[in-house]
């Protein structure tokens, strides 16, 4: 970053202003601003389809197995597009991809909101998932740009903000519009603010990156789609098996996406010795951006799988309804949310090892204490435990996200933000994959030797919940390798 992108918002006076190195020009920050809201309303979509899905069924006249395809079809969507933003970010100047992406968000949201069928719904929510996918890459990328390395960590905060709050209180909004109105009204609401994003962003945003002429390879874009897009759906069908679903279902696409992921990561390092690679993969001969990916791996594995799990606990063994069970997980969401400025600047001031290590033992303290669930456990266990796991994750997203881009020289940046969001997408869909599996397998077996519905669901979710338990173990070790970029030099690369 020069100095004139700190300085060229005042006034001239006659003198050289000395830039600030801790703060943002005035244009930089509406900018930010501006991408953070519109992120906001697209992430808060993503979770939003989960508690309508029983009243789909009946208003649609439709099965289950079609009704989660609502949500496979955002997540397989997701997972395609995101690695094709490294390349838009390169090519495409900040407006053009901004305007692009709150576009395509608007026109799937007006989709949903008329789709007279189920088919038109789930083409909408494929239209939603791509300008979703685009967001978030180019979000991280800007604030890469714009920030100065000591103030990336309280940016990155609001960041986490738009990560946690908005996931978190998906389920509660629409389990208060459904309480009064139809489900049409979860996409009505959100169009008028979605298209005001999309206007006030068309003037306000400005160009803040200079594109190149990237030369696209056709065969990384197919490659791309059939090895992210096979594993998570491979990964999303898991659940079904354990209740007897043809096993060919999951593992086949499954197969076919590892097969095409190391095809895709061979044509990738070809393709990067002449800088034409659709993912640069040299992001990972940057220590501190390996370390970051798989502590995020785990960490958003972990987020999926308890979020997916946790209603079921509070729905089907307890026996809350859906709004209630919205309301008591949304103080763990907020805390993560409220909690992103203060860990960022905390970051900014100490370095992220002493925010990473008691986060990742939080966590792990977290998920050991939801183990105890039983059937009849004080509703109150759920909260403490959520506020509990969310506390800790606070503390290992915004450390995580800066440390690992921040790691990264420049020409990385957009590489860095699309396989970021990459690896959110495949770590969700099998962390989601590995408890809903655990869980039904256990629950299956155990109402086999005679035990209730409900003693069985309880049995099936102490188990899924002790694996998560014991994976978590080992992230303690490995955050103690987290450094901050500017401690290690810009963090240089291992050997090329």
């Amino acid at each position: 970053m020069t100095d004139s992108t700190l300085t060229d918002d005042r006034p001239e006076t006659g003198s050289v202003p000395v830039p600030d190195a801790t703060k943002v020009a005035p244009r930089d920050k509406l900018v930010i601003n501006l991408l953070l809201v519109s992120a906001f309303v697209v992430f808060l979509n993503e979770t939003v389809m989960g508690v309508a899905i029983p009243r789909l069924l009946d208003d649609l006249d439709i099965v289950p197995s079609q009704g989660q395809w609502l949500t496979t079809a955002f997540l397989l969507t997701m997972s395609i597009v995101i690695p094709i933003t490294g390349f838009l970010l390169q090519r495409l100047n900040t407006r053009p991809v901004f305007i692009l992406a709150m576009t395509l968000f608007s026109i799937g949201t007006l989709i949903c909101a008329v789709a007279p069928s189920f088919e038109p719904l789930v083409a909408g929510r494929v239209v939603q998932a791509t300008g979703t996918a685009i967001m978030m890459p180019l979000l991280m990328t800007t604030v890469m740009q714009l920030v100065p390395p000591a103030a990336r960590g309280k940016t990155m905060g609001n960041i986490s903000i738009v990560m946690s709050v908005a996931p978190a209180v998906g389920p509660m909004v629409s389990g208060l519009i459904l309480s009064v109105l139809e489900w049409r009204w979860l996409f009505i609401l959100v169009l008028p603010i979605a298209i005001g994003a999309l206007l006030l962003g068309a003037a306000r945003v400005r160009n803040v990156t200079e594109p190149k002429k990237v030369p696209v390879d056709y065969l990384s874009i197919v490659l791309s789609a059939f090895a992210f897009g096979g594993i998570v759906y491979g990964l999303s069908q898991l659940g079904e098996v354990a209740k007897g679903l043809e096993p060919a279902n999951a593992w086949g696409p499954a197969g076919i996406g590892v097969v095409a992921l190391a095809l895709f990561v061979a044509r990738q390092l070809r393709l990067q010795r002449s800088d034409r690679a659709l993912l640069d993969l040299r992001t990972f001969r940057f220590r501190n951006f390996s370390v970051a990916v798989v502590l995020m791996t785990v960490m958003m594995a972990t987020l999926f799988g308890s979020i997916i799990l946790l209603p079921i606990y509070t729905v089907r063994v307890l026996g809350l309804d859906e709004l209630v069970t919205g309301l008591l997980l949304l103080p763990g969401g907020l805390l993560m949310g409220l909690l992103g400025p203060v860990v960022g600047r905390l970051y900014d001031r100490y370095g992220p090892r002493v925010l990473v290590v008691p986060g990742s033992v939080t966590v792990s303290a977290a998920l050991w204490f939801m183990t105890m669930f039983a059937d009849d456990s004080p509703v109150y266990m759920v909260l403490i435990a959520h506020v509990i796991l969310s506390l800790g994750l606070a503390f290992m997203f915004t450390p995580l996200f800066t440390a690992g881009l921040g790691a990264l020289e420049p020409r990385f940046y957009a590489h860095g933000s699309a396989i970021v969001g990459t690896v959110q997408q495949v770590a969700g869909a099998a962390g989601t994959a590995l408890f809903v599996t655990i869980f039904t397998a256990q629950s299956f077996a155990f109402a086999a030797e005679g035990a209730g519905q409900v003693a069985a669901e309880a049995d099936g979710i102490r188990l899924a919940l002790s694996v998560g338990a014991t994976i978590s173990l080992a992230t303690i070790a490995v955050a103690f390798f987290v450094r901050k970029p500017d401690d290690t030099s810009k963090d240089a690369p291992l050997a090329h």
